[in-house]
C-alpha cells in the first residue's frame, strides 16, 4: 500500500488509515483479527477516540503486540484543560499504552469551540503539556461539518498542530464555501508542512430517515466501483490519507480501494466532482 509524508511528524502513514470507530463495540477479538488484517495489507496508522464507544478497550490487547508497528493516534472532545487531562490518563490506561503518537483535538466545529479549547485553561493546555512529559510526539486538530475547514485554517496559524482532519470527499467540495475554505487550508498546511488527513471518503449522502445498513454516520458508498472512485477522488487531492469506515463489513473494501484505486487527474476529478453521485452533504455531520 502506498504510504505519504505526514507532514512534518515525518511519518510516512499508509494511505488508509485504520478508523478505529469501527471497534465501537468493545469486541477485542474482532478488533484483534481487524488490525492483523489491516497491518497485513499495509496499514500502519491507527484511529481512536474515547468517543468511539470500547473501542480504546478492543484495542488494548492487540496493540500489546503490534506497538511498535503502528503510528497510534486518539483524541479528545474536552475543552478544558482538566477534561482533557483526565481524558487523556484514562485513554492511555484503556489503550495499555505509555504514550501516543499524535494527540488531537477532536470533533471542532466552530470558532467558539476553538476559542474555548485554545483559550487560558482550555484543553490545548493538556495537549502541549502531554508533547512535554512525552506522553504525545505530535498534536493535531479534527472535525466535522461544513465550518471545519475554514475554522482550522485559523486553527493551524494560532497553535502549532502538526496536522490537521476533516472531511475530504466529492459531496463536501460540491459545496462553494467548503472548497474554497479547503483550498486554503491545503495551501496553509502544504506551507507550514502539516499533515492532512481526510475523513468521510466513502460518504454517499446523510442516511435517509429509515434503512441505516452500516454504522456509519452517513451513508457510505458500498459499490466496489464506486468505493474506488470515492477513493481515488480523495486520494487525488493534497492528503496524506483516509480514514477508513465506521463499520468493520466496509473495511476489507476501503483496503482494496486504497490499495488499487490510482490517483485521478484534474479533468477526472472535475468530473467527477459535477457528477457528484449521491447526495450533496452540506448538512451531514
Amino acid at each position: 500500500m502506498e504510504r505519504r509524508r505526514l507532514g512534518r511528524t515525518g511519518h510516512w502513514s499508509s494511505v488508509a488509515i485504520l478508523g478505529c470507530c469501527a471497534f465501537a463495540d468493545g469486541d477485542a477479538e474482532v478488533a484483534t483479527s481487524a488490525v492483523d488484517f489491516a497491518l497485513g495489507r499495509g496499514v500502519n496508522h491507527l484511529d481512536v477516540a474515547p468517543s468511539y464507544g470500547d473501542a480504546e478497550v478492543a484495542l488494548r490487547p492487540v496493540l500489546s503486540r503490534v506497538r511498535d508497528r503502528v503510528f497510534l493516534a486518539c483524541k479528545t472532545m474536552e475543552r478544558s484543560a482538566r477534561g482533557a487531562r483526565e481524558e487523556l490518563e484514562r485513554s492511555l490506561e484503556r489503550l495499555g499504552v505509555s504514550s501516543l503518537d499524535l494527540y488531537q483535538l477532536h470533533a471542532v466545529t466552530s470558532d467558539e469551540e476553538l476559542d474555548a479549547a485554545l483559550g487560558r485553561g482550555g484543553a490545548i493546555e493538556t495537549l502541549l503539556a502531554a508533547r512535554e512529559e512525552g506522553l504525545a510526539r505530535f498534536l493535531g486538530i479534527t472535525g466535522h461539518f461544513l465550518d471545519a475547514p475554514r475554522v482550522f485554517r485559523r486553527a493551524v496559524d494560532e497553535t502549532p498542530f502538526d496536522t490537521v482532519m476533516f472531511p475530504v470527499n466529492a459531496g463536501h467540495l460540491a459545496d462553494p464555501a467548503y472548497a474554497a475554505a479547503a483550498e486554503a487550508l491545503f495551501a496553509r498546511c502544504a506551507e507550514i508542512d502539516a499533515g492532512v488527513m481526510a475523513i468521510k471518503a466513502l460518504a454517499r449522502r446523510p442516511w435517509p430517515d429509515a434503512g441505516r445498513r452500516y454504522s456509519t454516520w452517513y451513508e457510505p458508498f458500498d459499490q466496489a466501483d464506486h468505493i474506488r472512485r470515492a477513493v481515488a477522488f480523495t486520494l487525488s487531492l493534497p492528503v496524506t490519507g483516509f480514514a477508513t469506515p465506521c463499520d468493520k463489513a466496509l473495511l476489507e473494501a476501503a483496503l482494496e480501494a486504497a490499495e488499487h484505486a490510482g490517483p485521478m487527474g484534474e479533468d477526472e476529478r472535475a468530473a467527477y466532482l459535477a457528477e457528484r453521485p449521491g447526495s450533496p452533504l452540506p448538512a451531514m455531520p
